[in-house]
């Protein structure tokens, strides 16, 4: 339960150099948990407020802080029990796809490969959820679509691999119309259970 005590100074909205050193000491800590590839791990900081607290950071904390925290949030949906929770709920799955989305934005304009690594294969792994991919046809980025980020991509190869197949499994975007996806539960109040 060492972990909870570090959840106040990832909590902190202040963006003061200490605060920030704190901040990524902590998600440091959380992150070499994550790294273990351990169900017990994932299955514990499920139960905390952990992905809240890393989709703020990803939001709104320094370029390494957001780096750390969408790894862990990554390694999180890698894992079965993680992509579950997260694509549980149409809420769930909102809010971790539109922070993903603000920071694709955010990166159109001051490009980060190694952030867009994870980014990435966050989306990536959300497209092995039936109903994630469905909704992703509707809310992924043009610009991970186009060529916004070949430039900056053109020597990394596993990125590239990464995105052929996220778009290939999440085909072409559907314009308008109904997906039948977790957006659309979303926006009409469909929801499918608990949070």
């Amino acid at each position: 339960h060492v972990p909870l005590y570090l959840y106040p100074f990832l909590n902190t909205q202040s963006k003061s150099r200490p605060f920030e050193y704190l901040r990524l000491t902590s998600l440091g800590v959380v992150g070499a948990l994550v790294k273990m590839d351990d169900p017990d791990v994932i299955n514990f900081l499920l139960q905390t407020e952990i992905i809240p607290l890393c989709l703020r950071i990803m939001e709104t904390g320094s370029e390494l802080s957001k780096t750390v925290a969408t790894f862990i949030v990554q390694k999180i949906l890698l894992d079965e029990i993680g992509l579950q929770y997260v694509c549980a709920t149409a809420e769930r799955f909102y809010a971790v796809s539109t922070v993903l989305n603000n920071m694709i934005g955010i990166l159109v304009v001051s490009p980060s490969v190694r952030l867009l690594k994870h980014i990435v294969r966050c989306y990536l792994r959300l497209s092995d959820n039936v109903r994630a991919r469905d909704a992703l046809k509707q809310c992924l980025p043009m610009s991970l679509r186009d060529e916004t980020f070949g430039d900056a991509l053109r020597d990394d190869v596993t990125v590239k691999k990464w995105l052929s197949q996220l778009l290939s499994a999440v085909g072409p975007p559907v314009v308008g119309g109904n997906g039948g996806g977790m957006m659309d539960a979303v926006t009409t109040g469909n929801g499918n259970g608990n949070n």
